[in-house]
């Protein structure tokens, strides 16, 4: 083990000082860690909140992240720009630097290391590379990244900058690659004997996005003895710029100074390289790495402390509430100021990395804690229709793509409008909803828009003749709700009709079959009218075989390529409970509330639900419709109790931008959204007192009372003081303020929440 300077101990122990003076503050429960093996996919290093910088280690090119916790795989570098909890292909991993020690005659391009001593905590990451006995530090601001570098006494000081390593890069190059981001172009100039710029140009990923460009400033706090630049794989000693060709290229820098220490801050811009340069000098104009991390600090805990909960609560209990409220504010990422497609200071957001995954609960989450940064992201969706004609359902590298099911920033806007946020043009935004519903998008149908919208204007529905067939009605019909009731809060009624009428549309779909005793399911219709019974099959049972169509079957792996299937990532068991307005109808359809919870027993024990995937978020708490919200309690803590921990494989399933994590912050609180509504569902909360402390100075307050392991149940509950029997609560009525008390016991109660049920709209007065 390579003992540490004094340099390197100053910064650890303020680090731990900072933390002890400051016990109030929430960053400290935050754990990185978690979701970062196993299915999560979360980015490990430093960020601000929705900060465009995001550096960390790479030690895998196929890892949306970039980091895998296995400790066979060599770091090859730091880059700047990552996303995180992502499923598919990679994206970004751009400008990757590296230390490295090395005999000057021996110098080579490529450098990794095994590494040990890794330290991961809320902005700051460390780590020791083994190779060389190299100590790096990480921490950032909003545009620039901030390193330490500590060398062994006496060695050889090497800074390498790659402007050819990236993400996602197939092993052979192959521009057919579906995912994959590809190398378009790349330069860098060492600029002088403390500052070396460049860029590196990539399209491609998860999204299929066109070419977008990162430029860096990167600045030393030692002077740079010697230098050598490279373009392809050949070194150009002393040559201070190797110009776009569109070759991979470099730098590697020497430090012959007597300090062991080396710091390094780098600027990222999307925009140009003096740009990533002036946001290095505006964010970190200074060389204390800790007043940084402190700054960092601070603004996440501008955001935690909305909210708060009982002192005496669990570590754990802690540290999975506010790591979700972190994950779920990494992204989008603002970059504000930083649109290189057109010029205006109005809010710019990028990284919808998809609204699919995010609008259930993500954006909710967003609304209720810091509702000014959601109208700021909706504001940036309507700027981005304004532009390039369509909103985004998914976004990344400034390039709209790929959307996975229905348009719906519908419901990200209904959901802001029927909770009152201002600040939000209305009129526009239902404008760009009309443009999803009547104008298809041509192309692939994947970029954005409504794919198969002919046939659902049509026909009603979306036949086989499109993929994605089943999702993308049951979507298209919810965003259509969420489009008629903003029509008719600003007065345009024909669109309201209309609208409303075509929300009913996913019943062209349901199917009067019996599965697992349950009767009742959206399945495939061809053009014509027809159901279709099978489907063709090209690889698992063999080229061109066909193989009945059911609804527990997930055709993607089986059959077809992972985009091309009837449902997206899901059965017809969990999209057919996917009515999130009309939850009503489809008790009713499926039998009645007996039959319907019935139904509902049998996706979950039968192991029919799947915890890793958005489409079965609010099935949980679909008992709350049928009046049983003591069972939809029992799932939901069984769900977070058996799927969700600390462990770095705490979360199930791909955290999608916080997705996952979200979802189970609500839970945690006793709330879970309806997105596109304006009402939560109650149930149990982990704790005993949850204060949201909110933007507009009012303090919403939930109490649980005789809560133990056996009381857990909720048997009655009072609002501000009086009896409150609805197992649902309107967002105005926490707008307002004041106290939710919910009283505990050991038994289901036969009262509260079995009468006045949550809304559906076939139960309202249209």
């Amino acid at each position: 083990m390579v003992k540490l300077n004094v340099k390197v101990v100053v910064i650890l122990v303020s680090s731990w000082l900072l933390l002890v003076t400051m016990d109030a503050q929430n960053f400290k429960y935050v754990d990185p860690k978690i979701g970062s093996e196993g299915l999560g996919n979360v980015f490990i290093g430093p960020s601000t909140p929705y900060g465009m910088v995001k550096p960390g280690p790479d030690n895998d090119v196929n890892a949306n992240s970039g980091y895998s916790a296995d400790p066979d795989k060599a770091i090859y570098g730091f880059s700047q720009v990552h996303v995180s909890g992502t499923g598919g292909g990679a994206k970004y991993g751009n400008i990757s630097v590296m230390p490295f020690s090395s005999e000057e005659n021996s110098i080579s391009i490529h450098q990794a290391s095994h590494r040990s001593e890794e330290q991961i905590e809320l902005g700051y990451y460390s780590v020791m590379l083994d190779n060389w006995g190299i100590q790096t530090q990480i921490t950032t601001s909003d545009r620039a990244a901030f390193y330490h570098f500590s060398y062994p006494q006496g060695a050889k000081q090497f800074v390498k900058i790659d402007l050819g390593k990236f993400l996602g890069e197939p092993s052979i190059p192959n521009p057919e690659a579906r995912e994959a981001q590809q190398f378009v172009s790349s330069e860098v100039e060492v600029v002088s004997d403390t500052e070396v710029r460049g860029y590196s140009r990539i399209r491609g990923g998860w999204n299929n996005g066109g070419a977008y460009t990162v430029y860096f400033s990167a600045v030393f706090d030692q002077p740079i003895a010697r230098f050598i630049t490279w373009k392809g794989e050949t070194l150009y000693p002393d040559q201070k710029t190797q110009i776009d060709t569109g070759d991979k290229t470099g730098a590697i820098l020497a430090f012959d100074g007597a300090n062991d220490d080396i710091q390094m801050k780098i600027g990222i811009s999307f925009l140009s390289q003096l740009k990533a340069k002036a946001n290095l000098d505006n964010e970190i104009p200074h060389w204390n790495f800790n007043q940084t991390l402190n700054q960092l600090h601070e603004k996440w805990d501008a955001i935690f402390k909305r909210l708060e909960v009982n002192e005496d609560a669990g570590t754990e209990l802690k540290t999975m509430l506010y790591t979700g409220l972190y994950h779920t504010m990494l992204m989008p990422v603002d970059r504000t100021g930083e649109n290189p497609l057109w010029e205006n200071n109005a809010p710019y957001y990028d990284d919808f990395y998809a609204i699919w995954d995010t609008y259930r609960s993500s954006s909710p989450l967003i609304t209720l804690l810091t509702p000014s940064r959601q109208v700021d992201i909706i504001n940036s969706m309507l700027d981005i229709y304004k532009r390039e004609g369509y909103m985004p359902d998914a976004r990344s590298g400034n390039y709209n793509g790929r959307t996975q099911g229905g348009s719906n920033g519908e419901v990200v806007i209904a959901d802001a409008f029927v909770k009152g946020l201002n600040g939000i043009n209305y009129k526009l935004a239902l404008d760009a909803m009309l443009k999803d519903a009547n104008i298809p998008p041509g192309d692939n149908e994947e970029k954005h828009g409504r794919g198969g919208l002919t046939d659902y204007n049509r026909l009603g529905y979306v036949s086989t003749d499109f993929v994605r067939a089943g999702n993308r009605t049951l979507e298209y019909a919810y965003n259509d709700y969420c489009l008629a009731i903003v029509a008719k809060n600003i007065k345009r009624r024909g669109e309201y009709w209309r609208f409303i009428k075509q929300a009913d549309n996913w019943q062209n779909l349901w199917r009067d079959i019996e599965d697992h005793g349950s009767r009742g399911f959206i399945m495939p219709k061809d053009a014509y009218g027809n159901w279709v019974d099978s489907i063709q099959c090209n690889s698992k049972y063999g080229r061109n075989s066909y193989v009945p169509y059911t609804p527990v079957m997930q055709d993607w792996p089986i059959c077809v390529c992972w985009w091309c299937g009837f449902f997206y990532e899901a059965s017809s068991w969990e999209y057919s409970l996917s009515v999130p307005h009309d939850v009503a109808k489809l008790v009713q359809l499926s039998g009645g509330k007996d039959a319907f919870q019935r139904r509902l027993n049998t996706l979950f024990d039968l192991g029919l639900y799947n915890v890793a995937n958005e489409p079965s978020f609010l099935s949980p708490n679909l008992y709350h419709w049928i009046g049983r919200p003591d069972l939809s309690n029992e799932r939901i803590h069984a769900i977070i109790d058996q799927n969700y921990n600390c462990s770095p494989s705490g979360i199930p399933g791909n955290d999608d931008s916080g997705a996952m994590s979200s979802w189970l912050a609500f839970h945690m609180i006793g709330l879970y959204p309806n997105a596109g509504q304006s009402y939560y569902l109650i149930n149990a909360p982990y704790f005993r007192k949850t204060i949201i402390h909110q933007e507009n100075g009012n303090d919403f307050i939930i109490e649980v009372k005789n809560s133990s392991s056996q009381n857990t149940y909720i048997q009655s509950a009072q609002l501000n003081g009086e009896e409150y029997s609805k197992a649902w609560i309107e967002h105005r009525d926490i707008v307002k303020g004041g106290i939710l008390v919910l009283k505990m016991g050991p038994e289901p109660s036969d009262k509260w929440g079995t009468e006045i049920l949550p809304p559906s709209k076939s139960d309202q007065d249209i």
